[in-house]
């Protein structure tokens, strides 16, 4: 899998290179504790965002993560950010994940957009065979998302994180595979049309 730095363009948004010139914009609409209440990462101010994409740049570098920023499309502005991860060329396999959404956008079509133009990079793209995705256990709009989007429901972590909060997190995980993804493009392309 030849995977690098590109723009994924759709209807509502489009996602482009994650950089050091986003973090004004995300830390404008990041700075949100809501937001981080399920993941494994604590945003509180400016420095914080600048940290979480440096780290994700250097994830890049590393070959093991493509970090994406989420651009609105009829402001310009910069409204999340989500990425590629655990990026596993020799099985074609890849997570996406780190997904956080400013809350106006969400309950829009910012979400199912976005995950739509990465599965369609990965699997008509990348030739991934397989696409995961991973959330907490409690985190109940996740798990309906990403099974409203098609994918399935594979089973659960135990005890698989310890949150900054010190709460011990199992993670559910999901995917959907190639040879899903025909049905699932229709339906996420049908959802969107409907918008």
């Amino acid at each position: 899998m030849n995977i690098r730095p590109v723009t994924l363009a759709g209807r509502f948004v489009h996602l482009e290179p994650l950089s050091m010139g986003h973090v004004d914009g995300l830390s404008a609409v990041g700075i949100d504790e809501e937001l981080w209440r399920y993941t494994m990462t604590v945003i509180r101010n400016r420095g914080d965002m600048e940290r979480y994409v440096e780290a994700a740049i250097e994830l890049q570098k590393e070959g093991k993560a493509l970090p994406f920023a989420i651009i609105e499309k009829t402001s310009g502005r910069a409204i999340g950010s989500t990425r590629f991860g655990n990026i596993d060329g020799a099985n074609k396999s890849v997570e996406i994940g780190w997904t956080w959404v400013a809350r106006a956008c969400q309950r829009t079509p910012v979400n199912t957009e976005c995950k739509y133009l990465l599965l369609k990079h990965a699997f008509e793209t990348l030739g991934c065979i397989r696409v995961e995705f991973k959330t907490d256990s409690t985190n109940m709009q996740s798990r309906n998302a990403l099974a409203r989007i098609g994918a399935s429901e594979e089973g659960i972590l135990r005890n698989h994180m310890i949150t900054p909060s010190g709460r011990i997190r199992h993670s559910v995980y999901f995917s959907i595979t190639d040879a899903e993804w025909g049905g699932v493009k229709r339906s996420l392309e049908e959802k969107l049309a409907s918008r």
